[in-house]
Parts: C-alpha cells; structure tokens; sequence
C-alpha cells in the first residue's frame, strides 16, 4: 500500500509542476488564472505544490484498475476510433517518422515554404521585436506585420476585447488562424510575434517551419526596463516581485525560443548595432547581397 501511496503523491507532485508550468510559460500570475477560471488562489497554490484535490486520485485509481490511460478518460475523443492506434505509434516513431506525420497533417505546407523569404521575430515584451522589426524591414524593403495588429485588423477588436470575449483559447485560435493566412503572404515579409506565441505547440511548430525564426534575446533586467520605458508597467510598485515573475517566464520559455533558427543578442548595445545584427542574421539565410538593402525585396 505505501507503494501505492508513494506513486500517488509521485503522479500529484507531476501534476502540480506540469499546471505551474503551462501557466508560467503563458505569462499568467496565480491571481490571474484564479480569476479566469473561478477557483482561488489558495487552491492554484495548493495544486501546483503537489497537494491536488483527491478526486483526481480517485478517477486515476479508477482508470488503472480499467488498464486505460487517464487521459482517454478525460480528452479522448470518440469521433477517431483509431486515436488510440494513432497515439501509441506516435510514441514508438523516430523523429523522421514524426516529422513526415507532421508534413502530411498541414496539408504539405512545411515543405512548401521551406524557401520563401519570411522572417518571424520572437522573444520576451521587451525584446525589440516591434522596434527592430520596422527598422529591418524598412532597410531591406520588406513588408513588416505585426501579429496582433494582424489579429486586431482581421476582426475589428482590440486585443484586451478578443480576451474578455473569446477568452485565451479563443484568442489563441485566431492567433493561428491569422498566422496560417500570413504564410500565404505574397514577398518578403517581417513578422513580429507576441511571447506567447511559443506556448501553443501547434501554432509554434507552424511559425518554425514557415518561418526563418529569430529569437531576440535580452537580459531579464533590460526587458524589464524597456517594458517600463514604454509605460506598460508602473514606475512604482513591487519591482522585486515583478522582476521574480519575468525571470520565471523568460526561464520557462527559454527551452522553447532556443528551438528558434537564429539569436540575436540585444542587451546592452545601441539599436543601431541591433539592426547590423539582425539584418545580418536575415542576409546571410536569404543569401542577400550584404549592405545592398534598398530594394532588395
């Protein structure tokens, strides 16, 4: 019985770090998410220490006692008979394999726009994404689009409206929608992302591969600066627990943005010494003649 026990509070304590982490990577305080989905913070807390609520134990118990899967118990979908089959052969494929299924669910699309000239900035507010994503694509004479401002435009709601309406889930899907549109953009493009965009493996994975992607990588403390300087922070407050939550973001999301094809440091450095990066990074995949920039596209 201890076994049982010790497996159990094993399964909680993964439970809890997997709950921290999702909500970490996508930016949200414990307040926030209580508040979003109607349970406390005390509860969150409780939850993401390991100490969840013993019904989940019970349905677990409940699911081996069967030989299943938990997760068929809570998301399986019974409109795919062979999602089971699917799943299992998935674990068992080499990356190839896996690669080649990816191919063929988009529809081709990641081998069709391995060559075409776009860019996809990401990285943490702050970054110098917007900014720099101007710059470059002024100097290169390319089109520059920002997501949310794409998102925005598409359906005639600002961000903070799509949230109180549609919810995350909601924008997120047509954050997808917008992005999939924008592989089919005609020329060269420059894309600024927001930096949560690498919270949402599917959405990702469709930035990776129809995307030359760059990570703009800046210290925890210039981002924090910069986010201030643009006035979405307070100049007053408790910046020792703002800057604890940044640094707990950016470490999350540091494995995810690496997967990115390029970096580009800009902490401590003049923009203009930005820009020489940057456009570096993007002549030297496209294969740009170096410093003819006007006209380009």
């Amino acid at each position: 019985m201890n076994g049982v026990v010790e497996q159990e509070s094993h399964f909680l304590a993964d439970l809890g770090r997997r709950v921290r982490h999702a909500r970490t990577v996508r930016g949200l305080s414990r307040k926030t998410l209580s508040q979003t989905s109607g349970l406390s913070e005390r509860y969150i807390a409780q939850l993401e220490g390991g100490q969840g609520n013993v019904s989940i134990i019970l349905l677990r118990r409940v699911a081996n006692a069967m030989g299943v899967r938990l997760d068929d118990l809570i998301t399986g979908d019974d409109s795919i008979p062979d999602w089971p089959v699917i799943r299992d052969l998935l674990t068992q494929a080499n990356p190839a394999q896996i690669s080649a299924a990816k191919d063929i669910l988009s529809g081709g699309s990641r081998s069709e726009s391995a060559g075409a000239a776009r860019v996809a900035l990401i990285g943490l507010r702050g970054a110098g994404k917007s900014t720099l994503g101007k710059l470059v694509a002024e100097r290169l004479g390319w089109t520059f689009v920002e997501l949310n401002a794409e998102i925005e435009r598409e359906n005639a709601l600002s961000v903070p409206e799509i949230f109180a309406i549609y919810g995350q889930e909601g924008y997120r899907r047509l954050e997808q929608g917008a992005l999939r549109r924008l592989t089919e953009h005609p020329g060269p493009l420059i894309l600024a992302t927001s930096g949560g965009i690498v919270a949402e493996p599917l959405t990702y994975d469709l930035l990776l591969q129809a995307f030359y992607t760059v990570w703009l990588r800046a210290r925890p403390e210039e981002h924090m600066n910069r986010v201030r300087e643009q006035g979405h922070l307070p100049t007053t407050g408790d910046h020792a627990s703002a800057m604890q939550e940044l640094r707990a973001v950016l470490a999350s999301r540091e494995p995810l943005y690496a997967r990115a094809a390029a970096q580009v440091d800009t902490s401590d450095i003049p923009v203009p010494v930005m820009l020489d990066r940057l456009t570096a990074a993007i002549e030297a995949r496209f294969g740009l003649p170096k410093g003819e920039w006007a006209g380009s596209a």
